[in-house]
């Protein structure tokens, strides 16, 4: 099989995966995996778990922010614990579905009685200002200043003023392309966020690559027609095993830009599967 193919092999699926070996040379030829997604049989090679190196081609990366460019768990947390005492709402029903999810959202699945809207906005002011223990994944800074303006995009189930807020606390540039809980009629996990940040930069959805750490809206991602890296922040990579590919952090990206190539992006990347 040769290891040597060309993004335009791959044309009409949108992103092309493949595998090199970076370590020790094998003494015998590696085993051949096929990896199949979308229906196509995808050829890796590896000699062990922690030998598999991948590669992505594609033209944009859409990111969702909490858990992948910025760890806001103790924030969102605080928040919705605070939130849950304040109108005697079970914490462990809200918790177990706060991942990825907009606040209005969760609010109408815990609370139905309550007016989602204005518990919504009252939550959404009290997180923008809160900003005790939010801090910045490794590799988040280096990796939106290497991607060209219109070549990326943040979708977030967060309110515009939330993910400002954290952004700029981090000392993350603001994406020319920012999708928000305002902006869409339906959350995470429908595909609307992914759908309509790839429209706002003008790329198929197709050709993108969405970065998320949460199980629930891999899901999004895919349904969007990209294909997903989960990042293993928030969640164990047992349960996130329906991305495409799970890596342990995001600095282990590692990015070129091909101005003339027919993918305007290639992403390698060593996975946890």
């Amino acid at each position: 099989m040769d290891d040597r193919q060309t993004p335009s092999a791959d044309r009409g699926y949108g992103i092309l995966t493949k595998a090199r070996l970076k370590r020790r040379p094998a003494i015998q030829p590696p085993e051949t995996i096929f990896y199949n997604k979308g229906g196509e049989a995808r050829p890796y090679r590896r000699h062990d778990r922690d030998s598999l190196m991948r590669e992505f081609y594609c033209d944009a990366i859409l990111f969702d922010l909490d858990g992948v460019l910025v760890d806001s768990t103790q924030v969102v947390e605080r928040q919705w614990r605070q939130w849950a005492t304040r109108n005697q709402i079970d914490i462990g029903a809200v918790m177990a579905i706060s991942h990825g999810r907009r606040a209005i959202e969760i609010i109408q699945t815990v609370a139905p009685h309550l007016n989602s809207l204005a518990e919504a906005t009252y939550l959404a002011a009290a997180e923008a200002a809160d900003t005790a223990g939010l801090s910045v994944y490794e590799g988040a800074y280096h990796l939106l200043t290497t991607l060209p303006t219109g070549h990326w995009a943040v979708a977030t189930s967060g309110t515009r003023a939330v993910a400002s807020a954290r952004l700029t606390h981090a000392g993350l540039p603001l994406p020319a392309v920012f999708v928000t809980a305002d902006d869409v009629p339906r959350g995470k996990p429908s595909p609307d966020p992914y759908l309509q940040a790839a429209a706002g930069l003008g790329i198929p959805a197709d050709r993108c690559l969405v970065i998320e750490d949460a199980p629930a809206v891999v899901t999004a991602g895919l349904a969007a027609g990209a294909q997903v890296i989960a990042v293993a922040t928030t969640h164990a990579p047992d349960q996130l095993t329906h991305a495409t590919a799970i890596v342990e952090k995001l600095s282990a990206l590692r990015i070129t830009v091909q101005p003339t190539a027919e993918y305007r992006l290639r992403i390698q990347l060593p996975t946890l599967v």
